[in-house]
């Protein structure tokens, strides 16, 4: 096992960030390591895999500093490809391996407030994100409460915000579903993870006309990924994307960072693949990531220690 992208991940103290009042901050720094790792029975063959777990070097006022992948074992190719949604996608083949196949990634991503640029797309782009899909479409319940709260918005910026309170308070955090689970379903239970309330959000926002995006990526604090979602609304620059996360009630700051977008979670699956063998595999995920630089507006800065 090559341990070296964990090695240099547990050099760094990372700052503690329950203390960070986000408002205040102006420029972060974080570094994020990943290990999947893939468990066989016996040995495999004609491994494919597609990893959708880098950014993209810019993505609005974050910037892709660093970023390193270790695949054990070697791969007979790795191939680098942006999708439609202007997301990193690694494809990789193993030839075959011996029951364990592991990936490791370890990356740098900083972001500004004074660089707040928000994604931005045409009308013909916002049409292709109006469109509901399977994880997204929407019940008899969902497009009641679509109309109710439509009903109750001034502004485009005010039912987006209608719609994020809403899907919070209607739903419970808890394991129940999985990202194969509609929104319609979670919904009716009451009950989900963070997929499901970006999915329900999402349903709702495409029954009332809103444009919306499903949004993967990391919350500093949290154990494993995260989902949230991107309202396209009227600016003087045309639509732009404005991030509500239904799960916790509020809208992202600089510790969220994204990894990629799409219609829905199937778009963004960070694994996915085939090989060749008589039986399944099974997927376990390991994380360790922290802010290592903190910059606030006053000009005070705090930056992790090196631990030797």
């Amino acid at each position: 096992m090559d341990d070296s992208c964990l090695s240099a991940s547990q050099q760094v103290e990372f700052i503690d960030d329950s203390t960070i009042h986000w408002p205040d901050v102006r420029r972060t720094r974080c570094q994020f390591y990943q290990r999947f790792q893939y468990e066989y029975p016996g040995p495999i063959q004609n491994l494919k895999q597609r990893l959708v777990i880098v950014p993209a070097d810019r993505y609005g006022s974050q910037h892709l500093l660093d970023h390193h992948l270790v695949v054990n074992p070697l791969p007979a190719a790795v191939r680098q490809i942006y999708d439609s949604f202007g997301n990193r996608v690694l494809e990789l083949e193993v030839s075959e391996a011996d029951q364990v196949v592991s990936f490791e990634t370890l990356m740098i991503v900083e972001s500004a407030s004074h660089d707040r640029q928000r994604p931005a797309i045409s009308p013909s782009e916002a049409r292709y994100f109006l469109k509901n899909t399977p994880l997204t479409m929407p019940d008899a319940h969902i497009r009641t409460v679509a109309q109710q709260l439509t009903s109750k918005a001034a502004t485009q910026q005010d039912l987006a915000q209608h719609i994020n309170d809403w899907v919070f308070g209607a739903m419970r955090y808890g394991s129940g579903t999985s990202v194969k689970t509609t929104a319609a379903k979670a919904l009716a239970q009451g009950q989900g993870l963070c997929q499901d309330y970006s999915h329900i959000m999402l349903a709702i926002c495409r029954t009332v006309g809103l444009p919306a995006r499903y949004v993967s990526g990391h919350l500093l604090g949290e154990g494993g990924s995260h989902a949230w979602v991107e309202v396209f609304l009227p600016t003087p620059q045309g639509l732009a994307a404005c991030a509500f996360d239904p799960t916790n009630h509020c809208q992202p700051h600089l510790g969220y960072v994204t990894v990629a977008v799409g219609r829905d979670y199937a778009d963004v699956s960070p694994t996915s693949g085939s090989f060749t063998a008589p039986y399944g595999g099974l997927l376990t995920c390991r994380k360790r990531a922290g802010l290592t630089l903190v910059e606030y507006h006053n000009g005070s800065t705090v930056q992790s220690k090196t631990m030797l």
